[in-house]
């Protein structure tokens, strides 16, 4: 499963606005820089994370983003689908309002779609993953990693001993 841009480019907003929390707000055109990214590309993103109430704005000569909410409380499953819409693993893929899966090749015919039950397992592992990550989890790993150091924390591997 290929995220876009969109979602790369808009996580990667939020981190450093995490990173720079505070009570100043953070200008846009700093982030472009500092993270090498398209200025009005980032306009465009920070939009939507605006708009879902993620970030807040503020006008004038020291204006900028920041966030809305403190980044323990921004889980990037509300991140990616603010940016992406809904997350789904298969064209054919679809989530109702109340959250059912449905499946554009049960229309085609009497039965049930063979596939489903995979996508809709490669959905929701996906969806866990992002809801389980805070903003706060990815600010601490890039000031973790910002100087040189690597983290002391190991990936649990699963079947080790």
């Amino acid at each position: 499963m290929l995220f876009s841009t969109r979602a790369e480019y808009g996580v990667r907003l939020m981190v450093e606005l995490g990173r720079q929390a505070s009570e100043r707000p953070v200008a846009l055109g700093s982030v472009a820089e500092g993270e090498r990214l398209p200025l009005s590309y980032l306009e465009h993103l920070v939009a939507k994370l605006r708009k879902a109430g993620l970030v807040t704005s503020q006008r004038g000569a020291h204006g900028g983003y920041r966030l809305a909410r403190a980044p323990e409380e921004i889980d990037m499953l509300e991140v990616v689908q603010a940016l992406e819409g809904t997350i789904a693993p298969m064209e054919c893929f679809h989530l109702d309002p109340e959250g059912k899966v449905s499946c554009s090749h049960e229309s085609d015919g009497d039965e049930a779609c063979a596939t489903k039950l995979l996508w809709t397992r490669v959905q929701g592992g996906v969806t866990k993953a992002l809801a389980g990550t805070t903003l706060a989890d990815l600010v601490e790993f890039a000031e973790g990693h910002s100087d040189g150091r690597t983290t002391t924390k190991k990936p649990a591997v699963a079947g080790a001993a």
